[in-house]
């Protein structure tokens, strides 16, 4: 397990150099730059000139990736010129708000959607089993952003029940307006769980250790929880290690509908200002927590399945 995890932990680094050093390239290549953003359209030549020189701008693109690099592993992930701001600054309360909208939405996607999947799959083919797909179809196929601009329609516009964020007040005094990214978010998370599990259930309902349980005359709850819910479990650990960059992205459409100030709207923000050092840096993170998170999926075969073993 050691050298397995040295070895992920050396394409970490090495991924991490790849996608940084390609983000880096084409964000470059905007036209204007972070010059053109920060001086506008209007300015001359020759305050361009002055403003690059001062900033580095001028110098060739390896040495700016270099320093930018060499600053990464210092901690510091640069400074944004037209906020006038350390990125981290901006960051890190834009992270932990992401961080309880993803994890509340996605906890409560599973809390819903895990024993559907098994109730669904236990009593597959019935009219409950019926219904519940149609509405996981919905979820799973409709569009994040399609999803939460119905319940503002519905919520917000027409019943007045819920009110959008707004930057003029703090968010501990606008927890009301967190209910509905936080139901887009475990709709949308709700229905690719279910599915999953109803189909990973299914699989292991017909293995030869669920029949042997059985005939030892263990209880069928006992077979259900006790054998097919943690063998299934698997599948599920393999999609939530995988699908964080789907989570991140559904994040975004979910933050910008809901005018909610997390990493994703600061992304879309950063995007329309061509706030470069942002954007890198968030590309940066993103890119390590998705790494990350294949690792924990890989480590965690080993615990739920003691089949496995990394040499």
């Amino acid at each position: 397990m050691t050298g397995y995890l040295i070895r992920r932990l050396l394409q970490t680094i090495v991924v991490t150099f790849i996608v940084t050093l390609i983000t880096f390239m084409l964000l470059h290549l905007v036209p204007g730059g972070e010059t053109q953003a920060v001086l506008g359209i209007r300015a001359t030549a020759a305050e361009k000139a002055t403003f690059n020189r001062e900033w580095g701008f001028d110098q060739p693109m390896y040495v700016q990736y270099y320093k930018w690099v060499w600053q990464l592993l210092h901690g510091n992930f640069g400074y944004d010129i037209s906020r006038n701001a350390q990125v981290w600054t901006l960051m890190a309360p834009a992270l932990v708000r992401t961080i309880v909208l993803a994890g509340i939405g996605t906890l409560l996607g599973l809390f819903i959607g895990v024993p559907l999947g098994i109730y669904q799959a236990v009593h597959r083919y019935t009219a409950v089993d019926n219904v519940a797909t149609g509405i996981s179809f919905i979820g799973y196929g409709a569009p994040t952003f399609f999803v939460g601009l119905l319940l503002v329609n519905w919520f917000t516009v027409q019943l007045h029940l819920f009110n959008l964020f707004t930057s003029s007040e703090p968010i501990p005094s606008q927890l009301g307006a967190l209910v509905l990214p936080i139901l887009t978010y475990a709709f949308v998370a709700f229905a690719l769980w279910s599915r999953f599990m109803r189909s990973s259930v299914m699989d292991n309902i017909i293995q030869d250790y669920v029949r042997t349980a059985r005939a030892k005359g263990a209880s069928e709850r006992r077979v259900i929880w006790g054998h097919i819910f943690r063998n299934s479990l698997i599948s599920i650990v393999t999609l939530l290690g995988l699908s964080l960059p789907a989570i991140l992205g559904g994040a975004v459409a979910i933050e910008v509908v809901f005018n909610y100030p997390g990493m994703g709207l600061l992304f879309y923000q950063s995007a329309l200002n061509d706030d470069i050092q942002l954007m890198l840096a968030i590309t940066v993170l993103t890119t390590v927590v998705t790494i990350l998170g294949n690792l924990l999926a890989d480590i965690s075969y080993a615990v739920l399945d003691p089949r496995v073993r990394y040499a």
